[in-house]
């Protein structure tokens, strides 16, 4: 059974040769900013294949010049104790736990059930960064080692920066510079109250927000959501922890 050794050998060497890759690319991180990460580039090849030319649009902005607003309203939509954790919310796995098997119970089990999220910025921005949209238990369990790299590594004001200029904001629209933009029509920095909690209500269904025929799979109310986020923005405090 020498191949069966050889063979498990070169997968333990091929996992671990990964993780050494993303502790490295992490660390640039601190101090470089990410260019793109493996959803936008699977995004730009779905819209525009070998063409040079492709309605991305995405430029960084600082976080210094992001409006508090914007944060704060973000942080209601997804993750509102986001600089309390480290990087994973174990109840809220649960439940997606509880959820994806009653799910797939009353589906007879069938392997194309959809799993329920649970993901907090930085379960997401692991997601978006590295890995692919395949949903699966094996790609969780990745997606957990790397939020825990990224807590490790980088700062929680880091991790927002990154998460706010990564994200999807509608179909070719990534980053808080360009989604200010296009719906706006100003910089990030002057977004207000309403701005705010408009954008953050799209990012569960960014691509519905945009464009309305990509909601036929998007449960959501946008007005109603957006309420909710103005209601709760004043109750989350932004408080980087430095690292």
């Amino acid at each position: 059974m020498r191949w069966l050794s050889y063979f498990l050998k070169c997968i333990l060497g091929g996992f671990i040769a990964m993780q050494i890759y993303f502790v490295i690319q992490i660390a640039l991180w601190t101090t470089l900013d990410p260019m793109s990460t493996a959803f936008q580039r699977a995004e730009r090849w779905r819209l525009c294949g070998f063409h040079w030319s492709c309605p991305i649009q995405s430029s960084w902005v600082p976080y210094q010049q992001i409006s508090a607003n914007l944060k704060r309203a973000v942080l209601v939509s997804e993750d509102d104790i986001f600089f309390q954790h480290k990087g994973v919310r174990v109840e809220d796995i649960q439940k997606a736990w509880e959820k994806n098997q009653l799910n797939k119970s009353r589906a007879g089990n069938r392997s194309k059930t959809a799993l329920r999220g649970g993901s907090t910025i930085t379960q997401q921005l692991a997601k978006n960064l590295f890995l692919s949209s395949e949903q699966n238990y094996l790609r969780k369990g990745q997606e957990l080692l790397i939020t825990g790299l990224l807590e490790m590594i980088l700062s929680k004001q880091r991790l927002l920066e990154i998460y706010l200029n990564s994200v999807e904001w509608g179909e070719g629209i990534f980053g808080i510079g360009a989604a200010s933009m296009y719906y706006y029509k100003i910089s990030p920095a002057l977004l207000d109250r309403e701005q705010a909690a408009a954008l953050a209500s799209a990012l569960p269904a960014p691509k519905c927000f945009d464009k309305s025929q990509y909601c036929r799979k998007a449960n959501i109310h946008f007005p109603t959501r957006q309420d909710f986020i103005l209601e709760n923005m004043d109750r989350v405090a932004l408080m980087p922890l430095k690292k």
